[in-house]
């Protein structure tokens, strides 16, 4: 049996803790801001409208995750104004899209989802075992350079040594090419890493799938089939905190072949 040698997390609901009521919060955000930006472009449209546009874009780009593929995070904004009118990208002057596109990106920062309370202790924990650390996330609404931005002022970027963010690669999990792009830089073999995340599908069963062993988290999402050896983890736990006694049972059992 490998060597473990690296660690990859999810970014959502296993480093981030996110709820609904901040989400709708941010599309506020999102919407109101464009909605100004476009009035004072001279094109007045009702936030309903908007809001229709929205929850399109989000479908669209649903869609195309679930298949493994993603969009540039300009991609994704132009998918939303084109939505509230078609063509209407092209009709605007650079500076009201800038302003829509600020929008949009710093709406995360307006509420942000709070860093789980144990996720520097868990990354400090797993760099002390002296295993490399790497990041797969979904970007969703959110472009990966304000994620970036975000885990720097929480203390945790500098833990990474490799950081994916489907928005910058085009590729999202359960794709297999985002899991061996993030450890081809990170210079680690599926049998040599594990992945931790709270996602059946894009977490458990994707990664194992390309031969990585994987610590689930639970709370968010339930397995459909318990009996599924597809979606059965290595290890499951039921927060964060219990992460790195998880690795370490792992980092023995390959230790001992």
């Amino acid at each position: 049996m490998a060597k473990i040698t690296t660690v990859t997390f999810d970014l959502w609901q296993t480093l981030l803790l996110d709820s609904q009521d901040l989400g709708q919060a941010r599309a506020l955000v999102r919407l109101e801001g464009a909605q100004a930006a476009l009035a004072k472009f001279g094109e007045d449209y009702d936030l309903e409208h908007i809001r229709s546009a929205y929850h399109s874009c989000y479908q669209q780009c649903r869609d195309r995750r679930d298949g493994g593929l993603d969009v540039t995070f300009q991609e994704q904004v132009s998918i939303f104004v084109n939505n509230i009118n078609p063509g209407l990208v092209d009709r605007l002057d650079p500076k009201t899209m800038e302003e829509i596109v600020r929008c949009y990106s710093d709406s995360f920062l307006v509420h942000p989802p709070p860093a789980h309370v144990d996720a520097v202790q868990v990354l400090q924990g797993v760099k002390d075992m002296g295993l490399r650390i790497g990041l797969i996330s979904n970007t969703g609404m959110t472009p990966g350079f304000t994620f970036r931005s975000y885990m720097e002022e929480r203390g945790m970027l500098s833990y990474f040594h490799t950081l994916t963010f489907s928005d910058e690669v085009k590729i999202a999990k359960p794709a297999s090419e985002i899991f061996m792009m993030t450890l081809r830089s990170l210079g680690a073999t599926p049998e040599q890493t594990i992945h931790v995340g709270d996602h059946v599908l894009n977490d458990v069963a994707a990664a194992k799938k390309c031969g990585l062993k994987t610590v689930w988290i639970t709370g968010f999402y339930e397995r459909e089939d318990p009996n599924d050896p597809a979606t059965e983890p290595d290890i499951t736990v039921s927060g964060l905190g219990e992460v790195v006694p998880a690795i370490a049972k792992l980092v023995a059992q390959a230790a001992k072949g």
